[in-house]
């Protein structure tokens, strides 16, 4: 497989994660929802709410801890969301193949965004690709779309499946912290936004709530070739114009007998 179809492979469920959580806080702020481009990254540290409330003598108040109610999604999962989201589902030229995306996000009134996307990828493209890679890129590409920098990461599984779970400071747009699933096919991301200067308690309350519905079995990964590695020049927009050997897995290995 091409470095293209591999940096597609991340920028895809980056894009639908993160276009959902900008939709959802620019509509709330009153924003145009128009045009279906790219997310833009407008709001900075600054622009995003505090989460405290000062009472008659000048002291802050925290505001309430949200209450998680499980939330059913007929992508095939259950989890803990604090309201109703906005859902935003697309299905993503790649190559001659068809990626659907889903994203379901809820915006708190402190400015606090609670999301989860999923990308359904094809399963040659997912299996030419060993797990590991597969998530480190999904966190990279989410790094780079919001500028942010990792400041802690470590190795989670949900139900045997393997994941990611990593926290990002970001210049754009504040304190993240995330955990990418790799189950079949499909990669789950999950992502909480906050002010870093009010740091969230219930992030991991909502990370943690994620309960799979009937998943399917992990698929077998074939042994990379050496040497295969992605071009840092390459650039993460998703074209759908740019052609890719997505469908084309890499050669398996023959064990030595």
């Amino acid at each position: 497989m091409r470095p293209l179809s591999r940096l597609l492979l991340a920028s895809l469920t980056t894009l639908a994660l993160i276009a959902g959580a900008c939709a959802n806080q620019q509509k709330t702020d009153g924003s145009s929802s128009g045009g279906t481009g790219g997310p833009q990254a407008t709001s900075t540290i600054e622009d995003v709410p505090n989460d405290a409330a000062a009472g008659a003598d000048g002291t802050a108040t925290a505001a309430p801890a949200p209450t998680f109610k499980p939330y059913e999604a007929t992508e095939g999962f259950v989890i803990g969301m604090p309201t109703e989201p906005q859902v935003e589902r697309k299905q993503v030229p790649l190559g001659a193949n068809t990626v659907n995306t889903a994203a379901f996000s809820a915006r708190m009134e402190d400015g606090t965004i609670y999301s989860i996307s999923t990308a359904d990828y094809p399963e040659k493209l997912v299996a030419s690709r060993p797990p590991e890679a597969l998530l480190n890129e999904g966190k990279d590409g989410l790094v780079k779309q919001v500028q942010g920098t990792v400041k802690e990461e470590s190795d989670v599984t949900l139900d045997g499946y393997p994941g990611k779970a990593y926290t990002v400071s970001s210049p754009v747009v504040g304190e993240l912290k995330a955990r990418n699933f790799l189950v079949g096919p499909r990669l789950y991301t999950l992502l909480v936004i906050y002010n870093p200067n009010h740091p969230n308690t219930t992030a991991d309350t909502f990370l943690t709530s994620l309960k799979l519905v009937n998943p399917p079995p992990a698929l077998t990964t074939a042994t990379p070739d050496a040497g295969m590695s992605m071009d840092a020049g390459m650039s993460m927009d998703a074209d759908a114009g740019m052609a890719t050997d997505a469908g084309t897995p890499a050669p398996r290995r023959r064990k030595a007998k």
